[in-house]
């Protein structure tokens, strides 16, 4: 019973001091991400650079899986992790959008999506879709599925731009 009671206590002890360091090290992480977080909420309440000139464009969001079928790499050479495209910020757009096509985007150009809701944010230009799709952005994730219409993608030029292709 002493050599039970003995072995519960050996194993329980070790978890639970395990248990406290693990919680002790995550509520610090937990605490830099806040206030990371709150430090680039104010940097972007606080900026005062504005950038008025962009292109802007109607289109279709899609997504696309790093899978065999979908994609290995992308379209400029990028090895992705496939269990960690989300995180990337990737997007694929139509040829009609590239510049390799005619269109105005570069693989590398960084791009702004809104309309999404939850899927508004910048992203890079690192892919490119099927020839079928005109308009279109396919955002990299791991698993999740979503169309949106009508979505508005810019990015933000210089004059020099503006004077070039006007």
């Amino acid at each position: 019973m002493f050599k039970d009671t003995f072995n519960t206590i050996v194993l329980i002890i070790p978890a639970i001091v395990i248990t406290y360091f693990a919680s002790n090290i995550l509520d610090k992480r937990y605490e830099e991400m806040r206030v990371l977080k709150q430090q680039l909420n104010e940097l972007q309440e606080n900026c005062d650079y504005q950038l008025t000139n962009k292109i802007s464009y109607n289109v279709t969001v899609t997504t696309y899986n790093p899978t065999k079928n979908q994609c290995d790499d992308t379209a400029d050479g990028t090895r992705i992790k496939t269990w960690r495209a989300t995180e990337y910020r990737y997007v694929a757009l139509s040829r009609d959008l590239l510049s390799r096509w005619g269109g105005p985007f570069d693989y590398g150009d960084y791009i702004i999506i809104e309309g999404t809701k939850d899927r508004d944010g910048v992203y890079q230009v690192r892919d490119t879709m099927n020839p079928k799709w005109t308009n279109r952005v396919d955002i990299l994730t791991t698993n999740s599925r979503f169309k949106y219409n009508n979505i508005t993608m810019y990015k933000y030029v210089d004059d020099e731009y503006i004077v070039a292709n006007n």
